[in-house]
């Protein structure tokens, strides 16, 4: 089954690669998590390659795949839908499966899959959408079963979203108006109560950087993204795409949150990474592979690291 990506589905992978660290209330929330930020976020790549039953091969994207590094590693994997649709239990156990054979380990006649903690957040939900989905595996040796959370948008208002720090929600937080929208586009004061809204969700942002909750590069991303989903939801309403755009900002140029984030990290970057580096090799959670994909090192340099600490510690 085949997945086709949407601009949804971009902004969703942009925001957890670009602004990690707004997931960590996410799975705090649905799956009853009390991580502190702290903790590294490792990504891996999203491309699989689901094996059909004719023998042939086809690519897929999984909206995310990562692993929480703390007292203890664990593996998660995200979709993100616009629509809840009978099929989403089928991707979400095609590409968990996948991730599970891909991590798998063999020993000898011994074949260990670990499966994902998946979840999904559904942009667009009603009174029929489930709160989670259940995957049943039936052996010959008998069956196991376990549940895929469902995060529903539409069940968190703007005041609840801060207050949780659910700020990764508001880039998505037109889809609440999307049945008002045609209506504020051909009512003048309509649209008045939705950019005054966003005023506030644009005051409330930025106190958050103020306090350093947040950081600008993570702030103006934010904004971007709402700008991006807004465009594409409020396509056929030119006043309201107008008028709450300009509300969360001016054009951002060549992702101007990137451009601030680059600044910021020229001067120090890599004695940056390999400080990073050092405090993962001396945790000792992680392999040196994975620890090179967190910090954009190459592996000679970590070796090297490695071998630094461990005359270190012998001495």
């Amino acid at each position: 089954m085949k997945s086709t990506s949407t601009p949804y589905d971009d902004v969703f992978r942009t925001l957890l690669n670009d602004c990690r660290g707004l997931i960590i209330p996410l799975i705090n929330e649905v799956f009853g998590e009390c991580y502190t930020g702290s903790e590294q976020i490792v990504f891996s790549p999203n491309e699989h390659y689901i094996n059909q039953q004719d023998g042939e091969e086809y690519e897929c994207i999984t909206d995310t795949k990562f692993k929480i590094v703390g007292k203890e590693t664990k593996n998660y994997h995200w979709e993100c839908q616009s629509t809840a649709d009978s099929s989403m239990a089928v991707r979400i156990f095609e590409y968990a499966s996948q991730i599970a054979l891909d991590e798998g380990e063999i020993n000898e006649n011994r074949l260990t899959v670990t499966f994902p903690h998946s979840a999904v957040l559904y942009l667009r939900s009603g009174a029929a959408t489930p709160d989670e989905m259940r995957i049943e595996i039936k052996t010959p040796d008998g069956g196991i079963s376990y549940s895929i959370p469902v995060m529903k948008l539409q069940g968190y208002d703007i005041d609840e979203i801060f207050e949780k720090n659910l700020l990764f929600l508001i880039p998505f937080y037109i889809f609440k108006h999307e049945k008002e929208l045609e209506e504020c586009d051909r009512n003048a004061d309509k649209l008045e109560v939705l950019k005054q809204e966003y005023e506030g969700i644009k005051k409330r942002l930025e106190e958050k950087t103020l306090c350093g909750a947040i950081n600008e590069y993570t702030k103006c991303t934010i904004h971007d993204m709402s700008k991006k989903v807004l465009r594409n939801l409020a396509r056929k309403y030119e006043n309201v795409r107008e008028g709450v755009g300009l509300v969360m900002g001016g054009r951002i140029l060549d992702y101007e949150a990137k451009t601030i984030k680059n600044e910021g990290l020229h001067e120090g970057r890599n004695e940056g990474r390999k400080e990073t580096a050092r405090n993962l090799i001396r945790a000792g959670k992680m392999s040196l592979e994975e620890i090179a994909e967190c910090t954009n090192l190459p592996l000679d340099e970590l070796n090297a690291l490695a071998a630094e600490e461990s005359a270190l510690e012998r001495g």
